[in-house]
């Protein structure tokens, strides 16, 4: 899998303007249109650049970074998309909905989810050839989770560059309680079955995800501190989707079970469904 280059075409100009659409598209909860148009549909430079711009805005609001997570891990998807790599996201404290009754609706604007491993770090991913072995090493545990995907783009209209800039169109996530160390559950092994309101919606094997889910972190691991931002201890992972994923609406309860790790159920409400 190859890495981002090291070359871009768009102006800082051009960055900063698709920046602030999506920025304004997440506080209003208004999708916009896609940022193609000022930073072209392949330049990763420049899609990182809008990524890290948000980001910024986020954390000068307060935002906590405490993990990232890893996009178009499937064959399939990538095809569609004209890319042969994946993509990478932030995760923020705010993004984590485990332990809670629902998540409300009003936080999102167009949600699909889907069924991942999730890993969380023991140690950091600094040094070293980040290899299959050292990151093997670094992850803690695993468990089962379900994440929900949202584009602040409108109808999910999106090439590779506009979800890049799109912090991979991330939404909010859950985790499962259930923890197992890799000499408990081999993530490649795994099997899925994801289900809306009791309907099976989503199944899918750990191989989906890039071949094997600990090579999807290693992917990441070696982005992650290409782009000047390397994973560290306590971060969480999600590594990407075991199967296809499913829109959501208020009401519905999604549930995820993994085998070895067990099972993950969230549904979503309204604003007024909040006690």
């Amino acid at each position: 899998m190859s890495q981002p280059s090291n070359s871009s075409t768009a102006s800082e100009t051009d960055i900063a303007a698709a920046a602030d659409r999506l920025a304004t598209a997440a506080a209003t909860g208004v999708p916009c249109a896609p940022v193609r148009d000022l930073i072209g549909s392949e330049d990763l430079v420049a899609a990182y650049a809008v990524q890290r711009r948000v980001d910024e805005i986020r954390r000068n609001a307060g935002a906590v970074v405490v993990g990232r997570k890893i996009g178009l891990t499937s064959v399939a998807v990538q095809q569609q998309l004209g890319v042969d790599q994946p993509d990478l996201g932030v995760l923020y404290a705010d993004m984590d909905f485990t332990g809670s009754d629902s998540i409300p609706m009003d936080r999102l604007i167009q949600p699909k989810v889907e069924a991942e491993v999730a890993f969380v770090l023991g140690a950091d991913l600094v040094d070293g050839p980040l290899d299959n072995a050292q990151v093997r090493d670094a992850i803690e545990y695993s468990v089962a989770a379900i994440e929900i995907c949202d584009s602040r783009i409108e109808s999910w209209d999106i090439k590779f560059g506009d979800t890049v800039a799109d912090n991979a169109s991330s939404g909010v996530y859950v985790l499962g309680t259930e923890r197992h160390t890799l000499a408990e559950v081999e993530p490649a092994d795994v099997v899925m079955s994801m289900s809306v309101d009791g309907t099976e919606v989503s199944t899918g094997v750990g191989t989906a995800c890039l071949g094997d889910p600990i090579e999807a972190v290693v992917w990441l691991a070696r982005t992650a501190r290409e782009l000047g931002q390397p994973l560290t201890a306590g971060q969480v992972i999600l590594s990407g989707a075991l199967g296809p994923m499913a829109p959501v609406v208020a009401g519905n309860v999604v549930t995820v079970n993994v085998s070895g790790l067990g099972s993950v159920t969230t549904s979503f409400s309204t604003k007024g469904d909040i006690a």
